[in-house]
Parts: C-alpha cells; structure tokens; sequence
C-alpha cells in the first residue's frame, strides 16, 4: 500500500514537471514565432493610407524603386505622336524605378475623339483628362498638377502614390535610366528638377526651369492643390509661371539643374544647344520625324532587338 502511495506521488511530480516543461517549450516557440511576424512586418509593411502604418511605410520602408510620374502635355487629337511615344517609352525599362508615363490633355469636345480617345484608353489606360479647356499658357498646368492629389491618392496604396511627377512636352525624348541615376542622390522633398532659363545660367534659384521638361517632388504637388498663390496666378508662359508661384510661396528650397544632360536639339544652334551627347537625360524640341530618328540612331535604341527568322532587316 506504502509503495502505491509513493508511485502515486511520483507520477504526479513527473507529470507536473512534463507539463511545466511543455509550457516553456510553447512560450519559447511563442517568442520566435512573434519574431518572425516583426520581421515579415518590416519586409512588407501595410499600405493603408488612412492608419498610423502610412507613416510606418513613409519613414521604414526599405525599397529604392523610385516611383516617377511622367506627364506629357498633348492634344486630343495627336494620335499618331501619342503611338510614337509609346514606343519610345515602351522599350525603356530602367532599373530600381517605376515610371508611368501619361498622356495629358483637356476635355474631349468632337464625337470622333470621344470614341477614338476611348478606344486608347480601354487599350493602353495611359491618358489623363483634365477638366478644363484646352490652352498653352491659361493654366493646364496648373490643372494638371492640382488634381493629381484627388486621382492619385487612394487608400490602402502607397504614399506617396509618386516620389516625383513630370512635366514635359510631346516634342522632348526623354532617357529614363538616365533621369532615375540622376535622381537617386537627390532629396525626396521640396525638389524642384529642369533645365534652368535663361539658357546660359547654371544657378537653379536664378529664375525658373525649361518648359520643355520639369520635375517636383510629390509634397510641391499637393502644396500645388491647396494653396492660392498658384490658383490667383494662372496666365503667362507656363514655366515661367510654374516658377514664380514656387518663388512667392517659398518652395523648392531644394534645386537640381541638370543642365547640360538637358537641351534643345542641337540644330539651329542656340544658347540652348549643344550636340547629342551619351550622358543625356532630354533632348528638347524634336519637331519633326528626322530629327527623331537621329536623335534615336544616335542612343542606338534598337541595339536590343533580337535577331529572328519573322524579319529581315540588313
């Protein structure tokens, strides 16, 4: 009976001492497993805008891919210039960056464009329209810049939506690698990026960036939106304008001339030329198909292409 009491006492201790055993065993699996979980969170963290982990993705966030908003001002009507630049853009792939390029014009007001402009947009979804009527120096500019906030920013995407958004006309070629490289050394903030006028200045607080193409960081864009000095201030040669509303409202205290990677074609020659040059990042003012196709055959963008049986090309 003795000996009974005593195994009975025994298989209690040891089961008590099993069970105290297993307990810690789950609490240290606890522990690594919580761990993996903060390490898949700083990998990969939420993209909700409107909770405190858009500020978490804001300041923690690992990646380098630049997100690049690319802008070109056009009209309606300029079909074939838009399918051109779709090949132009379409075969750059620049690495550690996302560059979306978006056609940009006012609204649509003949039946023929309403169909082929939509027909272009359920293809490609590379077009913006703007609400207002179509001008040069009467403020499209400014519309395009102020409603980007209201398209753009969505919940549960990142925030920024864009780094950086460009402006550039339909006649200037722009190298993205080029641009990106240019870029990655550059502040994120209260930037304001072009080719600085007057032509022979190299100071980029002397006046105001080239229309032909003009970079700002995201948080001028949303400044853009909600300030009057922009919106009381509309009419003029719309670079010039663009830089006077920084001026008078204290932006862009951060400034990059990329002057002499930016420039008009070199023929005629001006101030604002020089010759085609492989450190380029825009080549401006390609008016016509010839100098197109120069300015291409000299960056040799066809060197990729594949060699195939379906063509022939000597």
């Amino acid at each position: 009976m003795k000996g009974t009491k005593q195994n009975g006492r025994q298989f209690i201790l040891t089961s008590f001492f099993f069970i105290l055993f297993l307990c810690v065993l789950a609490s240290i699996n606890q522990i690594r497993f919580g761990s993996w979980l903060k390490f898949g969170r700083c990998q990969a963290p939420f993209h909700s805008h409107n909770s405190s982990s858009t500020n978490f993705l804001r300041e923690n966030s690992s990646s380098d891919d630049i997100r690049i908003l690319l802008g070109i001002l056009t009209l309606p009507d300029q079909y074939h210039r838009r399918h051109f630049l779709r090949l132009i853009y379409g075969t750059q792939s620049p690495v550690g960056a996302k560059v979306d390029v978006k056609f940009v014009f006012c609204n649509l007001t003949k039946e023929d464009q309403k169909v082929l402009v939509a027909l272009e947009i359920m293809r490609y979804n590379d077009i913006m329209i703007l609400n207002c009527k179509e001008n040069m120096n009467k403020g499209k500019t400014y519309t395009y810049f102020s409603s980007l906030p209201e398209m753009l920013n969505e919940e549960n995407k990142a925030y920024p939506p864009y780094h950086y958004v460009l402006k550039s006309d339909d006649d200037t070629y722009f190298r993205l690698a080029n641009l990106v490289e240019s870029l990655r050394v550059l502040p994120r903030e209260d930037l304001y990026y072009g080719y600085v006028i007057p032509c022979p200045s190299m100071d980029p607080f002397n006046q105001y960036m080239s229309g032909m193409g003009f970079l700002v960081s995201w948080d001028i864009v949303e400044w853009i939106r909600v300030s009057d000095i922009p919106r009381s201030h509309l009419e003029g040669p719309e670079d010039r304008v663009f830089g006077e509303w920084l001026r008078d409202g204290h932006r862009a205290k951060n400034r990059f001339n990329a002057k002499w990677s930016m420039y008009n074609y070199p023929e005629p020659a001006t101030r604002c030329t020089h010759e085609l040059w492989p450190e380029t990042v825009a080549v401006h003012l390609l008016k016509t198909q010839e100098k197109w196709i120069r300015t291409l055959n000299y960056f040799n963008v066809t060197k990729n292409l594949k060699p195939s049986k379906l063509y022939h090309i000597p």
